[in-house]
């Protein structure tokens, strides 16, 4: 049995990678910040609901303890919250936007870390994007080029190179991020564009289903590892 937790799930990619991976027979917690809301979600998925904000220390510390205590272990982790960051550029938004896209994913994943030590194939997953690559951002040929998203790219890019630092500090624990697509959500709304969180998911899900052997330290979309 393979014990999951996904921030950020009651929408969108996150609650789709929950669907998904509950069909595959993960025992999945549904993380999120409205309680309202993420029972909701969970309730509608057959998936256990765990109140978590990612901006928020004790919330975190306490979505942990009850996973602890409920399961002993976690196997697979995906930090899947985010926010667009969008309207004004300010001191205030770019906080909130690194808060909940770059030092979120610190929070959860170091109150996670000695639950994954647990797991016989402990595995993170970070839902980050390539509009915080370089390679992406200055390619013409790439939708990114014309992303108006500062602060977003730039806290996603934090959110990869988190990854790639956690997998160099933690040999034992799988730690990869992902690019998953252009998709239609809420937070993209205002764009009209993108496809179906279904199937932005399904490279969410390959990436939290790897074997032991599996790779570590990357950066991927559907069709594997990309520059950033």
């Amino acid at each position: 049995m393979t014990i999951t937790l996904i921030t950020g799930a009651n929408k969108g990619i996150g609650f789709e990678t929950a669907r998904q991976l509950l069909a595959l027979g993960h025992v999945v917690y549904v993380g999120a910040r409205d309680v309202e809301r993420g029972e909701r979600a969970a309730a509608s998925l057959g998936a256990r609901f765990v109140q978590l904000d990612v901006t928020d220390d004790a919330s975190v510390s306490s979505a942990l303890a009850t996973i602890e205590s409920a399961e002993g272990r976690l196997d697979v982790l995906v930090n899947n919250a985010g926010i667009l960051g969008q309207g004004i550029t300010d001191g205030p938004t770019a906080l909130q936007a690194f808060n909940t896209n770059a030092v979120g994913v610190v929070r959860v994943t170091e109150a996670a870390l000695p639950l994954l030590r647990k797991s016989s194939n402990p595995t993170v997953v970070t839902v980050s994007s390539s509009a915080g690559s370089f390679w992406a951002v200055t390619n013409p040929e790439r939708p990114e080029f014309n992303l108006p998203l500062a602060l977003y790219s730039a806290s996603k890019s934090a959110a990869t190179m988190l990854t790639v630092q956690y997998a160099k500090s933690q040999p034992g624990i799988k730690f990869n991020a992902v690019e998953p697509g252009t998709t239609a959500t809420d937070m993209t709304a205002a764009f009209g564009i993108g496809r179906t969180p279904e199937e932005s998911a399904r490279v969410v899900v390959r990436l939290a289903t790897l074997d032991a052997d599996g790779p570590t330290g990357t950066f991927q979309d559907e069709n594997g590892e990309l520059p950033w």
